[in-house]
Formats: C-alpha cells, sequence, structure tokens
C-alpha cells in the first residue's frame, strides 16, 4: 500500500476511492489519520446513501470527502479559515461532488443556529488545542436525528457527553482517541 505524501490525503473507501487530495499547509491542520477513517466507517457500515452530514470543522475535508464518497446524500462541511475552505472548494469541484457544500463559518455558531434533527451523522475534529470539543458536543446533539450518530476526536479519551447522547464505540490510534455517540430519545 502507497502512503499519502505529507502534504495530501487518500480517500479510503467509496466512489473516490483512493483519489488523493491536497492538504494546505495550516497551524493546527491535522488531517483524521487513515487508520481512523476506515475504523470510522467500518461502524457505520460504509454505506451511507441518503444520509445528511455535517463536518462541522472540515479542515482538510478528509472526514466529509469520505461521507461524500460513500454515498451521503448531502454532505455540509464547515471551515472558517478562509483559505482552507477555498481549499476544500477545489477538491470538490476536481472530484465532482455533488452532494458537497462548503460554508466559510464558525462551527458552533453555525451549529447554534441549525434547525435540529437536521443530520444522520455529525462529525466533529476541532483543533485539539482548541478547547471547542465540549461545546461541540452540546451543540451538535440536538442536530442529529433520533438513532443518529456524533463522531468526535480528540487528543485524550472523551470523559463527558450531552445526555441525549449515549457511547457506541470507541478506540484509540496513536494519539487519536475517537468515539461514536449515538442520538436516543
Amino acid at each position: 500500500m502507497k502512503r499519502a505524501r505529507p502534504h495530501e490525503l487518500r480517500l479510503i473507501g467509496g466512489q473516490f476511492r483512493r483519489l488523493r487530495l491536497p492538504v494546505a499547509d495550516a497551524p493546527g491542520l491535522r488531517p483524521t489519520p487513515d487508520r481512523v477513517r476506515e475504523t470510522l466507517f467500518n461502524w457505520l457500515g460504509q454505506d451511507l446513501t441518503g444520509w445528511r452530514c455535517l463536518d462541522a470543522f472540515a479542515g482538510s475535508g478528509a472526514l466529509g470527502f469520505e461521507a461524500a464518497s460513500r454515498g451521503a446524500a448531502e454532505v455540509s462541511m464547515l471551515e472558517r479559515d478562509p483559505a482552507l475552505a477555498r481549499s476544500l472548494r477545489a477538491s470538490q469541484a476536481r472530484l465532482q461532488a455533488q452532494a458537497v457544500r462548503i460554508e466559510t463559518a464558525d462551527a458552533l455558531a453555525w451549529m447554534a443556529a441549525c434547525a435540529p434533527a437536521r443530520f444522520e451523522l455529525v462529525l466533529l475534529d476541532p483543533p485539539f488545542d482548541a478547547g471547542v470539543l465540549d461545546a461541540a458536543l452540546a451543540a451538535a446533539a440536538p442536530l442529529v436525528a433520533e438513532g443518529g450518530f456524533v463522531y468526535a476526536e480528540s487528543a485524550a479519551p472523551l470523559a463527558q457527553w450531552p445526555p441525549a447522547l449515549s457511547p457506541w464505540r470507541e478506540s484509540r490510534a496513536g494519539r487519536v482517541h475517537f468515539r461514536l455517540l449515538r442520538r436516543h430519545g
């Protein structure tokens, strides 16, 4: 297996499998590793046909483009850095990913204004040093439809989450801790 170069990522499944996308050189940008993405989408069942997904801290776009590659009907990607948002739009155009919508926006503010129960999957991978994961989990919980999922990635094990969410799966790969939470009634 050929490894992605330092400033690119390889999509690992679905329609865009094996395609490589550039990753901007930006402070704190840390694309979700292949092994973590593979585990996450194994947990979710590979086929996201018809799902509505939110990649709230899109960064490199690794998680959102993987969701689109696996058939998601809609993938909203939020990125507050205009240069990173431009890079995401270039990748979207290259892939001709019609299901992907990219917005230059603050994720916490955007989620606070979003309609409830809007998504089957919310992906949260904020910069580890930003200290916003707890606030992001609280903002994401009402956005997930019953039975839907919130994915959270962090530098330390996730110790708390909103009461509307229950732990579903968790793992660790190197310094990355990741957990899938499920929305219940």
